[in-house]
């Protein structure tokens, strides 16, 4: 007699966008934005975390997808930081970039004189060092390590993906590998973190499952972000650890409903990425709805946010209509002294990623 494994329920939201930073022309095009449904589950033969509602047809990126947080100095410290464990670990020769995006962080590793290719199909700049397609097999480059920054949550089958970048790397160099912290999710309650976008979630154990020599491994952006560098050769296919099941908080939402958002007063939220985007969607679901969506993203400014419509405003015309002394939702922390800065510190600062 087969015995079937059932994969543990985590989490289950309906109705999501399933781009959170694609930026729409028009308020209608925003609310009639693609949507999908979140499922989490913990895999009972892998150990991963991944959404099983998700549909990969739906993803479609094109020039209106915007993520880009390059404009802050405290994100330029990050990547900075980043630049340096790569450095140290991985050296300054024939360095290859997955999904280098809109190319930031390779024009910080060039710019410090470190040999790096990047492989984006959507990036949009002019550096010759990018190409413009995948990075897989038959392409006959390959490179001593490969940077892997925010990709892995997006792609829906991630250790056959990295089987991929192994075998398209001749099965030998370094990898690095940085993504969201589930921990972090579960331990700050944070259901403004959990994205359709996001197929996956990761834990630091879940890498030493895929990894049999991982060389180094922490955690970075306030605990935000974890990060991995591993031999690709000792790749391997995880397994579940029954001794270190995922936990969830029950309560993981509770703290939707506590703090009451534009009931009585005008009041603003900073950030209008995919925090942002969530925690208004989330809120106007139980009425609280978000009067103003401020972010320093010129790029982001003058759209509107799928699914609720909202338009974002810089700090200069989302303030002027703001009474001193108002409620400021921070969407990160991590920008908390930025944005006091920015506006003066004439506001109530509520840091959600701290209740």
């Amino acid at each position: 007699m087969t015995t079937y494994t059932v994969d543990k329920v985590l989490y289950e939201q309906s109705d999501f966008p399933v781009f959170q930073n694609r930026m729409y022309a028009t308020e209608r095009l925003a609310k009639d934005c693609p949507r999908g449904d979140i499922k989490l589950v913990e895999d009972r033969n892998t150990g991963l975390i991944y959404n099983s509602s998700f549909r990969p047809e739906l993803m479609i990126y094109d020039e209106n997808y915007q993520n880009e947080q390059g404009v802050s100095a405290h994100f330029q410290n990050h990547l900075e930081e980043v630049s340096c464990i790569v450095e140290e670990y991985m050296g300054r020769h024939s360095l290859v970039e997955v999904g280098c995006g809109k190319g930031l962080f390779l024009e910080k590793l060039l710019d410090k004189g470190i040999d790096v290719t990047g492989f984006d199909p959507t990036y949009e700049g002019s550096n010759s060092k990018v190409q413009r397609r995948y990075f897989e097999p038959g392409l006959g480059i390959s490179g001593t390590g490969l940077i892997l920054r925010h990709v892995l949550e997006h792609i829906q089958d991630p250790f056959n993906f990295l089987m991929d970048l192994k075998n398209a790397n001749l099965g030998k160099g370094r990898i690095y590998i940085e993504v969201p912290c589930f921990e972090w999710i579960c331990q700050k309650k944070s259901w403004f973190d959990i994205f359709y976008e996001h197929v996956n979630y990761f834990r630091i154990s879940d890498f030493y499952r895929m990894f049999e020599n991982v060389i180094k491994s922490g955690k970075i952006f306030g605990g935000q972000y974890i990060y991995v560098v591993a031999e690709l050769s000792s790749l391997r296919t995880p397994r579940r650890d029954t001794d270190d099941p995922v936990t969830f908080p029950s309560d993981f939402t509770n703290s939707l409903s506590e703090r009451s958002i534009g009931t009585t007063a005008k009041s603003a939220i900073w950030g209008g990425a995919s925090k942002g985007v969530i925690f208004s969607l989330l809120k106007s679901r139980i009425g609280q709805t978000v009067d103003v969506v401020i972010d320093i993203n010129p790029r982001k400014q003058g759209k509107f946010l799928p699914a609720t419509g909202i338009k974002v405003q810089s700090p200069e015309e989302g303030l002027a209509n703001l009474p001193l002394g108002s409620d400021i939702y921070v969407m990160n922390s991590n920008y908390l002294h930025e944005i006091k800065t920015m506006s003066n510190n004439a506001y109530n600062y509520v840091q959600v990623d701290h209740e």
